[in-house]
C-alpha cells in the first residue's frame, strides 16, 4: 500500500531532502488512519467481552496515532530552512519528536498496568467472541505490515521515529497475540485473573519498548559517540585522497539530525610540501566527504616530518614505548625541536575513552621510559581522548 500510494505522493524529481520530509508524512499519515481503525474496533471487541486488556490493548492503538500525529509535526518542522538564530537548521527536532512518541509509549504503559492491576483487584469474568478473535488476529495483520513499511521507510531515510514506530508495532503485534491467547485459554478454563495478568504483561512489555525508542532517540541530543563505520568511512576517503595525507586525527562529528552532520579532523601531511597543492588535496578531501557520506567537513592541516631518519627513527621507539604501556595507545603530531641545550620532544598520545590510566600519570610514565631508553629530552605530551574507540 504505501509503495503504491508513493507513486502519487512522492515526487522523485525533487530534492532528497524534500522527498524524505514526504516519505515521513506519508507513513505518519497511514499511521494515524490504521491506528484509529485499529483502535475503534478494538472498543468494540473490548466491550463485547468485557475485557480490560482488549481495550488496553485498544488505547494503545490510540496512543499510536498520537505518536504518528508527533512524527508528522516533527518531520514539517525538521524541514524548516536553516535560519539566524538556528544555523544549523532544525534537524534535531526530528529526535525531539522520537522522544515524545516514546514517552506517549511510557505513558501509556503506565495506565495499562494500573488497569490491569485494578481487574486483578477486582476480577471480573469476560465473554468469549469470535467476532472479538477475528479482529485481534486481524490486528496483528495490519500491525505487522506497518512493522515492516515504518522499518524499511526508517532504514530507507535514516529516521529515528520511525523506527521507534517499527519497534512500537513489534511490541503491538506481541501485546495482541497475548491477549488473543488469553481469550481462548480464560473461555476455556474460566481463570477470571487471565484477563488482569495478561493486561500487566502487554502494559511491561509496552513500558521495555518505549524506554529503548527514549533511549535511541536520547542518544544524538546527549552528543553520542560516532559510529565507529562512519568513522572507518572517513578514515578510508581522506587516506584515499593522496598519498601525502599520512594519517588523520582528532576527529570530531556534530550531529545536527537525519543527515545533517558536520565534522572536523586533523590530517597529517609532510612539513617541506608545497603548501598551495596541500592545500588544494585538502578542499578535495573536503568536497569527498561531502559528496560521499553527505556531511559538511573542517579539515585542519598538521605538518609532520616524513624524510629525517633520525627523527622516524626516534618516533617509532617513541611509539614502541607507548604500545608496551598499553596496545591501544597511539601517537601523532610528532616533532623534534632543535635546541642549544637539550631538544625539545613534542607529540600527542591518543587514548581510548574510558582509559583507565590518569593523562598525568601517562605523561610522567612515558617520558620516564623515554629518557631510560632513547637519552634525555625535554618531553611536551598531550594526552587525546579518541571517543570513537572505547577502553577494553
Amino acid at each position: 500500500m504505501i509503495t503504491l500510494l508513493s507513486r502519487f505522493f512522492i515526487d522523485k524529481n525533487q530534492p532528497e531532502e524534500t522527498q524524505r520530509n514526504a516519505w515521513g508524512r506519508l507513513c505518519g499519515t497511514c499511521g494515524i488512519i490504521l491506528n484509529l481503525l485499529l483502535s475503534v474496533g478494538k472498543i468494540l471487541a473490548g466491550l463485547i467481552t468485557h475485557s480490560i486488556s482488549i481495550v488496553a490493548d485498544a488505547m494503545n492503538n490510540f496512543s499510536d496515532a498520537l505518536s504518528s500525529f508527533v512524527t508528522i509535526a516533527g518531520f514539517k518542522l525538521s524541514s524548516q530552512k536553516a535560519d539566524p538564530e538556528h544555523p544549523y537548521g532544525h534537524g534535531r527536532i526530528e529526535y525531539v519528536s522520537g522522544f515524545v512518541v516514546s514517552a506517549l509509549i511510557i505513558i501509556m504503559a503506565y495506565e495499562l498496568i494500573r488497569d490491569s492491576v485494578l481487574r486483578l483487584v477486582h476480577p471480573e469474568k469476560t465473554s468469549f467472541s469470535i467476532a472479538a478473535i477475528i479482529i485481534l488476529l486481524a490486528s496483528i495483520g495490519v500491525k505487522l505490515y506497518m512493522l515492516y513499511y515504518n522499518r524499511s521507510v526508517g532504514k530507507k531515510i535514516d529516521s529515528l521515529p520511525l523506527m521507534a514506530a517499527a519497534k512500537d508495532s513489534m511490541s503491538d503485534c506481541v501485546s495482541t497475540g497475548i491477549v488473543t491467547i488469553a481469550q481462548v485459554v480464560s473461555a476455556k478454563t474460566g481463570f477470571i485473573y487471565l484477563d488482569g495478568i495478561c493486561g500487566i504483561l502487554v502494559g511491561l512489555f509496552v513500558a521495555y519498548e518505549g524506554f529503548e525508542s527514549a533511549k535511541d532517540t536520547l542518544n544524538p541530543l546527549l552528543g553520542q559517540a560516532p559510529d565507529p563505520h562512519f568513522v572507518d568511512e572517513v578514515r578510508e576517503i581522506m587516506l584515499e585522497q593522496d598519498p601525502r595525507i599520512s594519517g588523520i586525527h582528532d576527529l570530531i562529528v556534530h550531529d545536527y539530525g537525519p543527515g545533517r552532520r558536520m565534522v572536523s579532523l586533523h590530517a597529517e601531511v609532510p612539513s617541506d610540501g608545497n603548501l598551495i597543492e596541500l592545500h588544494e588535496i585538502i578542499d578535495s578531501a573536503e568536497e569527498a566527504l561531502e559528496k560521499e557520506l553527505g556531511c559538511e567537513a573542517v579539515i585542519h592541516m598538521d605538518p609532520i616530518v616524513t624524510d629525517d631518519p633520525k627523527v622516524l627513527s626516534v618516533k617509532n621507539k617513541v611509539l614502541s614505548i607507548i604500545e608496551e604501556i598499553n596496545p591501544s595507545l597511539s601517537l601523532h603530531d610528532f616533532r623534534i625541536v632543535k635546541r642549544h641545550d637539550t631538544d625539545r620532544m613534542v607529540f600527542d598520545v591518543l587514548v581510548p575513552y574510558g582509559f583507565g590510566m590518569d593523562a598525568d600519570q601517562l605523561k610522567t610514565e612515558i617520558t620516564e621510559l623515554i629518557n631510560k631508553k632513547i637519552g634525555t629530552y625535554e618531553v611536551c605530551i598531550h594526552v587525546d581522548t579518541d571517543y570513537s574507540v572505547r577502553s577494553v
